[in-house]
């Protein structure tokens, strides 16, 4: 820490002599008393805090200043080799004083107002012993310049001190937020989670939903919702890096608060997971992930909400064993023409949604109803009381649940 200060280079041209700085070391225990008790009454800060042993503390730190401050001028009277020696702890001693008020959640405002406070008070009772003493008004004019320079060169160390602490806690919740959202992800235990979780300071919600979103609006969005939010611009598990992807788990918008979390995401490309207890939060963002990889919804149309597209993702499960339940549940249509066997199982899969009304199916199908009528005449005949059959029905719903691919198409 420097020290080469106003204090320090205007100490030495200051004529006090012993007798009036020996009066002034005999009033610094009354000077911290009279300054700790306006601070308490003026500041609201500090009211109801210093008391007892921390009353004592602060009385003491007063004191020490002071007396720092007086030892200052001696030394520079006495032309030491460094005059700025006392000054030094001072310094330290602000800069700690800081951090610890940046610890105990007290605002620099607080601490720059108690600074100002027991400047005034301690210049009131200091330059009534000056005055008494016989003091010109020249020597006090300066005695004063020089106490507000030592003051505020203290209150600059304090506010240093105060600022680095709150960046350096600020940077530690940081990294220990991320940590936590890694954790959370790649699905650890419980018990970890609860650990990183207090580490934190994070409080658990009851549930956390996923939203995954391209990066670049990232900030955007968490603006918008609650602080508590959880984010992760990182790499994530699973997902290709160069998809620039972030991911928010938001607290508690399970049940009816999902349609407030979509509304505030209109206008934003994201994909919501299901709402889940927090610790098992995993599971939204593989179901999150799962459904960005297969491209649901449609890529203009604001949020993806994968609560709406549950089937899709419960049939992509297995595609292997959707595709040979296909192959097994149309293989009466396996001799047909391509295009023919198409035509017959799109309607078949039309029938099946539209519980057989024939005109539903036929505006579906921009068909006329005699058109559907002859295609489940076909589609009987080939599958005959099958088309009775529950299990059968089952198997024709699951295969047909995705629209059939037309002839030709990827």
């Amino acid at each position: 820490m420097s020290v080469e200060f106003g204090a320090t280079r205007g100490a030495a041209h200051l004529e006090l002599d012993e007798r009036v700085a020996s009066r002034l070391r005999d009033l610094l225990p009354v000077v911290a008393e009279r300054t700790v008790s306006a601070i308490t009454a003026e500041v609201p800060g500090y009211s109801g805090a210093l008391t007892g042993s921390m009353r004592e503390k602060i009385e003491a730190a007063v004191r020490i200043a002071l007396g720092t401050f007086l030892q200052l001028i001696e030394s520079a009277r006495a032309q030491s080799a460094d005059p700025s020696t006392p000054l030094t702890p001072a310094l330290e001693a602000a800069y700690a004083l800081g951090s610890g008020e940046a610890r105990s959640g007290r605002t620099m405002d607080a601490l720059l107002a108690a600074y100002r406070v027991g400047a005034r008070v301690a210049w009131r009772e200091v330059s009534t012993t000056t005055v008494r003493s016989g003091l010109g008004a020249e020597t006090v004019a300066e005695f004063a310049e020089l106490m507000f320079a030592y003051i505020d060169e203290l209150s600059a160390a304090s506010a240093a001190g105060h600022a680095d602490e709150l960046a350096s806690v600020g940077r530690v919740r940081r990294r220990n937020l991320e940590r936590l959202t890694q954790q959370l992800l790649a699905a650890e235990p419980e018990e970890i989670l609860r650990r990183s979780a207090e580490r934190a300071d994070w409080p658990p919600p009851q549930t956390l939903t996923v939203v995954l979103l391209p990066r670049r609006n990232l900030h955007a969005v968490l603006a918008l919702l609650a602080p508590h939010t959880l984010e992760s611009g990182e790499d994530l598990p699973g997902m290709d890096p160069a998809e620039e992807l972030a991911v928010l788990l938001v607290p508690d918008m399970h049940g009816g608060r999902r349609r407030q979390l979509t509304r505030l995401l209109h206008g934003h490309r994201a994909v919501l997971g299901p709402a889940r207890p927090w610790h098992r939060v995993a599971t939204s963002y593989q179901r999150a992930t799962r459904a960005l990889a297969l491209g649901l919804g449609e890529p203009d149309a604001g949020p993806v909400d994968t609560e709406r597209h549950l089937a899709e993702l419960l049939l992509s499960m297995d595609p292997e064993g959707l595709a040979d339940l296909r192959a097994q549940a149309l293989r009466p249509l396996a001799s047909l023409p391509p295009a023919t066997a198409h035509r017959l199982a799109e309607t078949l899969r039309s029938w099946l949604l539209h519980q057989g009304r024939r005109d539903d199916v036929a505006a579906d199908l921009f068909v006329h109803p005699q058109t559907v009528r002859y295609r489940m005449g076909k589609l009987r005949e080939l599958y005959g009381d099958q088309l009775h059959d529950p299990a059968t029905i089952l198997d024709l719903t699951l295969a047909l649940a995705v629209p059939p691919t037309p002839p030709g198409a990827d």
